[in-house]
Formats: structure tokens, C-alpha cells, sequence
């Protein structure tokens, strides 16, 4: 179209359009974790769990919307429904818990999508996932993983839809060096873990492929029975940084999954220059 008068290609601006200013703005010229997420308790903000479901009446959890299964009809399509079966685990309990402690305003929606063993199949989590994104959810915390090739092909597409509509995903690294997804993929926010104590320091990981790295070594967490276990892995860490992204929801809604992964990034502790060394804590509410 070179030399072509008149044309303006797509998803372009004319030199005398007014350009939209940007959502969640005018941001400050030093953004920091106060601005980003001080004062804000979630409220608002709707995160969904991709999980083994959650023990509704474990006193940790403080409430849960709504609890879902994906069920395979004859036919071997997927659909997501009601469910009332609990936690087959523990493991979405531990992830529930972790978000409320942080963001307590947030709701928050079980999908159960992962057995008793922590397993699950790649047509379920496509189903959920697709559900997930199409509910237009603000968040989804995805505490698991899949090795397998012709899973990724079916969540690739999904991860994008969800990128561009709105949706922040957010996946947890595996826990050893291999190729997994959906984490691995560069419009999922991924996390990996550090052995520090606080459970709000979250640090910027330069070095590809996990974006960030939050508390995920030691944890007290809740789990089903209404008991509490501590745990270590990439799985909760992720829920730590589930909660940040509500929270700076809560605060300033409307932003794109691009401008909360670049908040995250600005507010990060080695980013912003807290927590240098071992014994520093992060910033707090």
C-alpha cells in the first residue's frame, strides 16, 4: 500500500485524531506500591480458580461466589456446571486462602479442574479456561501446568483472547527445569519462587522464562479439613501475586493486562529498590 493517499492502516491514528488517554491515568511520575494497591482490599475484583476446588467451610477461605466442575458429556464435550463437592485435595484451598489473606474484598470462583492427585486432563482445562476468559473474570489463577504439546495448542489461543479482552492470567512455573505451559507462554503472567518470609515481597525475575518471583518456600497455608499444612512450590507463590494483580484492580479498574503486568514490574522489590537483602521485608498494605 506504499504511496497509497488517504490510507490509514488498521488500529491506527490519523495525524490530527485525538488519542485516548490511557485507562486508570494520568499515572504518577514515581509509581509505587502505594499508589498501586494502598488502601485497596480487592473489592470489586473477581479472581477464578483453576484449582481442585475449595473446602467451603475451612475459616480461612472467608467465602467463595461460586463453586463449578467441568463435566464431559458422551458427545466428549466439555461444559462447566454447579458444584458442591469441596476440595479433592487441598490443594485449590491452600490458593483460596492464599488470595483472601491478601485481597479479603475479592470474589472469588472455584472451577475444579485438577483429582484428588492433583491431575487433570487438557480438554477439561481448555473448558474451564475458555468459561473463565468468556465470564470476563479480572483475574485467573492458574497453580498448575501441562507438559503436553497438543494441550498447549488448544490454551495458546485462549491465553491470547483472554490478553486482549481484558482477562489477567496468571500461571505458575513448574517446579522443575522443563517445558510446560501455560506459564511459558508471553501474555500469561508467570511466577516462580523465593524463600524469603513475607508474603507481600514479590521481586522481578530478569532472567526468562518466569516473570516474577513471590513467597512460595515454607508456606502456612489452609487445606481442606479445615486444617493448615506448610508447603513449598511454585503453586503458591502464584496466588501471592494473584492477589497483587485484584488489588490493583480494586484500586484502578479498567487497566489492561498489559498495564498491570508493567505495575507489577514497577512495584517489584528489586525494581523499586526495596528488600535488597535477605532479612528486609517487602511493602505491605
Amino acid at each position: 500500500m506504499s504511496g497509497t493517499q488517504g490510507f490509514l492502516p488498521a488500529w491506527s491514528v490519523g495525524d490530527t485524531d485525538t488519542v485516548r488517554p490511557l485507562p486508570g491515568g494520568p499515572w504518577p511520575p514515581n509509581l509505587d506500591a502505594g499508589w498501586a494497591w494502598k488502601g485497596a482490599d480487592g473489592a470489586g475484583t473477581r479472581v477464578c480458580l483453576l484449582d481442585s476446588g475449595v473446602d467451603l467451610t475451612h475459616p480461612a477461605i472467608g467465602g467463595v461466589t461460586g463453586t463449578f466442575r467441568v463435566a464431559v458429556g458422551p458427545d466428549g464435550e466439555g461444559r462447566v456446571e454447579p458444584d458442591d463437592s469441596g476440595d479433592s485435595s487441598g490443594h485449590g484451598t491452600a490458593c483460596a486462602g492464599i488470595i483472601h489473606a491478601l485481597a479479603p474484598g475479592t470474589e472469588i470462583t472455584s472451577v475444579k479442574v485438577l483429582t484428588a492427585g492433583v491431575h487433570g486432563s487438557g480438554p477439561v482445562l481448555e473448558t474451564a479456561l475458555r468459561w473463565a476468559v468468556e465470564q470476563r473474570f479480572d483475574v485467573v489463577n492458574l497453580s498448575l501446568s501441562t507438559r503436553k504439546a497438543e494441550v498447549a495448542s488448544l490454551l495458546r489461543p485462549l491465553v491470547d483472547q483472554a490478553w486482549f479482552g481484558g482477562t489477567v492470567l496468571v500461571a505458575s512455573a513448574h517446579n522443575f527445569p522443563v517445558l510446560s505451559y501455560p506459564w511459558t507462554f508471553s501474555s500469561v503472567i508467570s511466577v516462580a519462587s523465593h524463600a524469603r518470609r513475607d508474603p507481600w515481597l514479590y521481586f522481578y525475575n530478569p532472567e526468562p522464562p518466569a516473570l516474577f518471583q513471590a513467597h512460595g518456600v515454607g508456606v502456612e497455608v489452609a487445606w481442606a479439613g479445615g486444617t493448615t499444612r506448610r508447603v513449598t512450590g511454585n503453586s503458591f507463590a502464584t496466588p501471592h501475586v494473584s492477589a497483587l494483580a485484584a488489588l490493583i484492580r480494586s484500586k484502578h479498574p479498567g487497566l489492561t493486562p498489559f498495564q498491570v503486568t508493567t505495575i507489577l514490574h514497577l512495584t517489584a522489590a528489586n525494581v523499586a529498590g526495596a528488600a535488597s537483602d535477605p532479612d528486609s521485608e517487602g511493602v505491605s498494605r
